[in-house]
């Protein structure tokens, strides 16, 4: 059988975890607050799917390499799937209202259309939609 797993935690750092999760709530998302403090923030993206926000000298705690500059560096991307082409570009909108930074332009493959953005800590946020039906179409003659 091939390893699963029940739960995702994606650890990011923050320089302020209020600051983030004021960011992260005003794109409409919620927390755990049982696993929140401050220096931590469970951030809920989905059923079993989390982001942990630590305050950057916590994480220094889990690891012995450097935290990485995200004004230099993309450490990860973290993808996230949206309902439609307009919810894309709503929530990337709305992340740069609230402070945000346009990562890239709008793509369109057109079976999937995507854009990004940079949180308040400049970690990478990709925003697709993938249309099934034209997924499914492709690579038939």
């Amino acid at each position: 059988m091939a390893l699963t797993s029940k739960h995702i935690f994606v650890n990011l750092h923050v320089k302020d975890v209020k600051r983030s999760m004021a960011f992260f709530t005003g794109l409409g998302f919620e927390f755990n607050m049982q696993f929140t403090d401050e220096k931590a923030a469970c951030l809920v993206i989905g059923e079993n799917m989390f982001a942990m926000l630590l305050q950057e000298e916590y994480l220094k705690s889990f690891t012995k390499k450097e935290v990485v500059d995200t004004d230099k560096y993309a450490q990860l991307t973290v993808a996230l799937s949206a309902e439609s082409r307009e919810k894309v570009d709503e929530i990337v909108n709305k992340a740069v209202s609230l402070g945000g930074k346009l990562y890239t332009d709008p793509i369109d493959h057109g079976f999937m259309y995507q854009w990004g953005f940079q949180d308040l800590d400049g970690h990478i946020w990709e925003i697709v939609y993938m249309d099934m039906n034209a997924v499914e179409g492709q690579g038939q003659a």
